[in-house]
């Protein structure tokens, strides 16, 4: 069995040690129950739903995905100065939430999404690291997390909200989660996964 995760810096885990993201633990996990179940973390640093859909086909088709997950939409919340000014306009985002199902769709019925963490504002407004004074907001990302799950329930996809599940103390920079935060995120995917019989144990 083949699994394809495709995401943004939280995907992969920026600022945390080898193997420590969400969906490595993941990988760890399914390691433990089935030595012929292959994950590969598809997570790019700053990726929006934009450029998560020109890498999807490509990408995927060349793994032979048997069960696509998707966690993408922090990145296209963002905005400078202004909320009203996003990276990725919500009508734009929502396109192309529809496009990267319809696309997956043509590889595989198994498909997953990763709701939106809603981050720590008193960091993230704007974020420290940022030169250009990129902000991302909780207001915002509700938005945009209300749409996958808008997206998902048309499309009848499984769709784990996860926007009140980390605390503000499991994030570290306000953005990404730290190790607990990777905890909290990967215990719940697993479930729900089981849960909705995409995996099983």
């Amino acid at each position: 069995m083949n699994i394809c995760v495709f995401g943004d810096s939280i995907t992969w885990g920026a600022f945390l040690p080898f193997r420590g993201a969400w969906a490595n633990l993941l990988r760890n996990y399914l390691e433990t129950i089935n030595p012929f179940i292959a994950l590969y973390d598809l997570g790019v640093d700053k990726d929006t739903s934009e450029e998560v859909l020109k890498r999807f086909e490509p990408e995927a088709e060349s793994r032979k995905p048997d069960l696509i997950i998707f966690a993408v939409g922090i990145n296209d919340s963002a905005y400078r100065k202004t909320k009203d000014n996003p990276v990725v306009p919500l009508s734009q985002f929502e396109n192309n939430i529809n496009k990267l199902i319809e696309t997956a769709k043509k590889m595989t019925e198994s498909i997953f999404f990763v709701g939106l963490v809603k981050g720590d504002d008193s960091k993230t407004l704007p974020l420290p690291r940022s030169t250009t004074g990129k902000c991302y907001g909780k207001d915002n990302v509700r938005k945009y997390n209300t749409i996958l799950q808008k997206v998902c329930t048309k499309h009848r996809i499984t769709y784990l909200d996860i926007f009140q599940l980390l605390t503000d103390e499991d994030f570290d920079d306000g953005l990404h989660p730290n190790l607990g935060g990777h905890q909290k995120i990967f215990e719940a995917v697993r479930r729900s996964l089981l849960k909705s019989g995409l995996l099983t144990s």
